[in-house]
């Protein structure tokens, strides 16, 4: 196997005026000799944050973006409130840069007074905190990274790349109890919803390239906004809509692992004047699934928050229909995130019209899951995972959908690493790729703690031997889980409730007249989440 088999050359990312594929000497589009460590859940994610940036000093560097961020969303206990530990960096002369999307207005359920207040409490400490609308009508940025450098002390450098937020409702563990920090959801969540999601950990050269990234957005010369009304309401709170420098970017970390990371993002063709960086948008992410699904064979397991757009699946379809041996897994939330009267039949079109669509290329090698934690609360799933054939992994902010794919800016980091996995089967797809130590365990770990497996926490674990490396017994596991789960339930919850954590999804009933109006405006007209179905002329993924 060859790297370029699975990941992009330099000439597939379809953009030529980024600084990212020309960082190396070597010519690479990825970066190669790194440690990925995958911290599944907020809680875990934030106690690795909190003791790393606590440890930060004078002259360090720290640099994130965000789509919404809490001052008050506590990482790890009273005292650890996100603004706070961002004030006391700066304190300390610890170099703080933040980029959060403005967004839309708090009338709309979205986060603009929340932003602006965690920018303001880092300027009032000598950070730096801007909020970003240079996106497409109606689009976010909703990279979700943290960068922190260390000169003199490089062994430190670290990157946070994924789908956690740092705002409310992300900090929740295994037992899935929910952030006691919550904001409401669909009331089938309850008050403190539970959250299932995944964020990478980054180590080695890797972490220059999450870097390059931030400088890119930070030094685009575009105003934060072109709107009168959102410039007006600059001045009157007096935020900062000047970025200033930033210290020369340091060299990158020495390499320090086994795993080949490639960074993949999101860009829109931005109206007027376009990202410098990205000036006819980029699409790599939707690119690299491209790529990598076309080789799959054995198994592609995906962890999404939505699932949905006919444009979008269609790949994993053809991949299904093309390949007669290839099961699919799909792990989504229950119930949409609102029950709106005008989202609630969009989304759950977009996702019926989706679902109908694999399922007809797959048939019965397709199954669709969704969680519950052991109280019977279902848990909302928020990870933007893909794993394929146990060797290229994906995490990242993006989900399987046309927004993600082509309108709002994401990131996301695919691994493939150099390490073969030696437990049988050793060579799932059968390509001669070889089964690889992080894909797998990245997919083993998710399994076992919705499966209650050994190693995963919570009331009637079981162990779960290592046949789960193989795709038809990993795939029977999830079904035989999940009938004997919702047989429980059906059977009115009598008597000792069955391991695991699976549901067998199905979509909530829509009315007819829902369906009436919703079905053919998802057809013609928008994607579930609102955006236009049809890209520029003349641009495909």
């Amino acid at each position: 196997m060859t790297r370029a088999e699975w990941l992009l050359t330099p000439g597939e990312r379809g953009n030529s005026a980024t600084r990212l594929d020309e960082r190396r000497q070597d010519g690479k589009a990825w970066s190669e000799g790194n440690q990925a460590h995958a911290l599944v859940h907020g809680a875990v994610y934030f106690t690795e944050l909190l003791k790393a940036v606590r440890a930060m000093r004078s002259g360090d560097l720290l640099l994130f973006t965000d789509w919404r961020g809490d001052r008050d969303e506590r990482l790890a206990g009273q005292g650890t409130e996100i603004g706070t530990v961002l004030r006391g960096a700066a304190g300390r002369h610890v170099v703080v840069k933040g980029l959060l999307w403005r967004s839309h207005l708090d009338s709309l359920r979205f986060s603009e007074k929340e932003n602006r207040r965690l920018g303001a409490e880092i300027e009032e400490a000598g950070g730096e905190c801007l909020l970003d609308m240079r996106v497409r009508p109606g689009g976010s940025h909703h990279q979700k990274m943290v960068v922190l450098r260390h000169p003199g002390r490089p062994e430190l450098d670290v990157a946070y790349v994924g789908g956690i937020d740092l705002c409310h409702n992300r900090n929740d563990d295994a037992t899935h109890s929910g952030d006691r920090q919550s904001l409401p959801l669909a009331s089938a969540y309850g008050p403190h919803p539970p959250w299932h999601d995944v964020q990478l950990a980054l180590r080695g050269p890797v972490v220059g390239d999450v870097e390059a990234v931030f400088r890119e957005r930070w030094q685009d010369p575009a105003p934060l906004s072109r709107s009168p009304a959102t410039r007006l309401r600059a001045l009157i709170h007096r935020e900062d809509t000047d970025a200033d420098s930033l210290p020369p970017q340091p060299p990158d970390p020495v390499p320090c692992g086994t795993h080949t990371v490639q960074l993949l993002r999101t860009y829109p063709n931005r109206l007027f004047r376009g990202y410098p960086f990205a000036p006819d948008g980029e699409r790599s992410i939707a690119r690299g699934y491209l790529k990598a699904v076309r080789r799959a064979r054995a198994l592609i397991y995906v962890e999404d928050q939505y699932l949905w757009s006919p444009r979008v699946v269609a790949c994993f379809a053809r991949a299904l229909a093309r390949h007669p041996g290839l099961l699919m897994i799909g792990v989504v939330p229950t119930f949409p995130d609102q029950d709106g009267r005008l989202t609630l039949p969009m989304n759950l079109v977009g996702r019926i019209t989706a679902l109908d669509e694999l399922r007809h290329a797959g048939g019965d090698r397709v199954a669709v899951y969704g969680l519950e934690n052991h109280a019977g609360t279902p848990v909302y799933v928020h990870a933007k995972v893909c794993v394929i054939d146990d060797v290229w992994a994906s995490v990242g902010s993006d989900n399987i959908n046309l927004r993600s794919w082509t309108h709002d800016s994401e990131l996301s980091c695919a691994v493939v690493d150099e390490t073969l996995d030696q437990r049988q089967p050793r060579d799932p797809g059968g390509l001669g790729d070889g089964a690889r130590v992080f894909a797998r365990e990245l997919r083993l770990g998710l399994m076992r703690e919705h499966l209650d497996a050994q190693g995963a926490s919570g009331q009637g674990a079981t162990a779960v031997p290592d046949a789960l490396c193989d795709p038809a017994s990993a795939f029977g596991a999830f079904e035989e889980a999940a009938a004997a789960l919702d047989a429980w339930h059906e059977a009115g919850r009598v008597g000792s409730r069955p391991a695991g954590r699976l549901r067998r999804y199905t979509p909530p009933d829509l009315s007819g007249a829902q369906r009436a109006w919703a079905t053919p405006l998802h057809h013609v007209l928008v994607d579930p989440d609102g955006r236009p179905l049809r890209l520029r002329r003349g641009h495909t993924f």
